[in-house]
């Protein structure tokens, strides 16, 4: 079934965080209760697009998938709705940070929030991947009591999963900003 959009965001081809930057640029150009159309390629835009639509109130319509392309829909929230800014995890540590803790050989646990295919071919050696579109029926994998360090490729997706845990009693968490686009650390790969 087609739903109907008042305006349409071409992000094929981009990865995170930039189907996020273009649909939020279009959504604030939008008139409250117009459904935006945002067609993407990277498959982590279903769970960005719909965190991000959770995170500032607008409502997310769902996903149709044609060939290759992912087409989400949202619809603006009205003025009297519940429109939230959007919001940053307060607990970050930087690159540099995460990797002297595992140099030192601290009890850590590093989840990797980015897609399969993103972690196979790059990751930080003993971490955890979960995508973030599976975080919510996963997180009984994870040790409440542990410290742990969130990661994707630019810490937009770390940032939404270290919410949900935040969200959901997990007290340790910190987001690791910039992620692996600039991680300098020893990694590991499946090729």
């Amino acid at each position: 079934m087609k739903i109907l959009s008042d305006k349409i965001v071409d992000a094929k081809g981009l990865t995170c965080p930039m189907p996020v930057v273009k649909t939020k640029k279009a959504m604030d150009e939008l008139e409250p209760g117009k459904v935006l159309e945002i067609q993407a390629t990277d498959k982590g835009s279903v769970a960005d697009i719909q965190a991000w639509a959770k995170s500032t109130g607008h409502q997310y319509l769902g996903t149709e998938v044609e060939g290759d392309v992912l087409i989400h829909y949202l619809r603006k929230a009205n003025a009297d709705e519940d429109v939230k800014s959007d919001s940053k995890f307060p607990n970050v540590v930087s690159n540099e940070e995460l990797e002297k803790r595992i140099e030192r050989n601290e009890k850590i646990t590093i989840l990797d929030v980015r897609e399969q295919e993103e972690y196979a071919i790059a990751r930080i050696p003993e971490a955890k991947n979960i995508p973030l579109g599976e975080l919510n029926s996963r997180m009984e994998e994870l040790n409440r009591e542990e410290e742990i360090y969130v990661i994707c490729r630019t810490g937009n997706r770390s940032d939404r999963a270290s919410q949900l845990l935040a969200e959901n009693g997990f007290q340790h968490v910190k987001n690791v900003i910039p992620g692996m686009s600039e991680w300098k650390g020893t990694i590991e790969t499946d090729k």
